[in-house]
């Protein structure tokens, strides 16, 4: 039996699809930067544009510099959210759009590294992400450690290499920052950018069971 296909749209260097791909789907990836290590069928493109066609599901994680409380509001970013819900609704297949908490996502769940038990060197993963989506979907049960401490994997202190930075600021280092996300093929700052495969896994799943309903 062939995999349904899955298109996803501004894929980095593809942690939402190595967890779509352990789901049991074939997953093609889009994205307007090269991918040197991205791990399945890449397309160099404008996701905005890529055509829609031939794909039983679409995920889409536009750029979230709009909506993230780190990002500088001096800085002015591009809303891609809202045009790529649009076109996503207009296509009719089954959605996802991935997102940072702020994100103006309508109905969906918000996945946490404490659902899927992302625990490494005494620490746990704190990467609060929106996934609207255009089915059902269940969240698992949310449950913040206090034996351990929380670490997140962003900003400039993650990439400056720099251990005793990363400890002081409560982010992971590069080597247990990979742990936690279950990631090992990606360099800092794709990991920066990446979600857990354990995420999308989990919606995939659950997506399955809507395809073959």
């Amino acid at each position: 039996m062939s995999r349904p296909r899955l298109l996803d749209l501004f894929c980095g260097a593809g942690g939402c699809s190595m967890g779509y791909h352990r789901a049991g789907f074939e997953v093609v990836g889009v994205d307007i930067n090269p991918q040197p290590r991205y791990p399945f069928e890449f397309h160099q493109a404008d996701a905005m544009t890529y055509p829609l066609d031939g794909f039983d599901v679409i995920h889409a994680s536009p750029p979230c510099q709009c909506y993230s409380s780190i990002t500088p509001k001096k800085n002015s970013h591009p809303d891609l959210y809202k045009p790529t819900r649009d076109r996503l609704i207009a296509n009719g297949r089954p959605y996802v759009i991935e997102n940072v908490i702020g994100a103006p996502y309508g109905h969906g769940v918000v996945l946490c590294g404490t659902m899927f038990g992302l625990e490494a060197d005494g620490e746990w993963l704190r990467r609060h992400r929106n996934f609207e989506t255009s089915f059902l979907i269940f969240q698992p049960q949310h449950h913040h450690r206090k034996d351990r401490r929380a670490c997140t994997i962003t900003g400039h202190c993650f990439l400056s290499k720099t251990k005793d930075c990363a400890r002081h600021s409560r982010q992971s280092t590069f080597e247990t920052g990979k742990k936690l996300m279950g990631i090992d093929w990606m360099d800092r700052k794709e990991l920066v950018q990446a979600i857990p495969p354990a995420y999308t896994e989990w919606i995939g799943k659950q997506l399955m069971e809507v395809l073959h309903d």
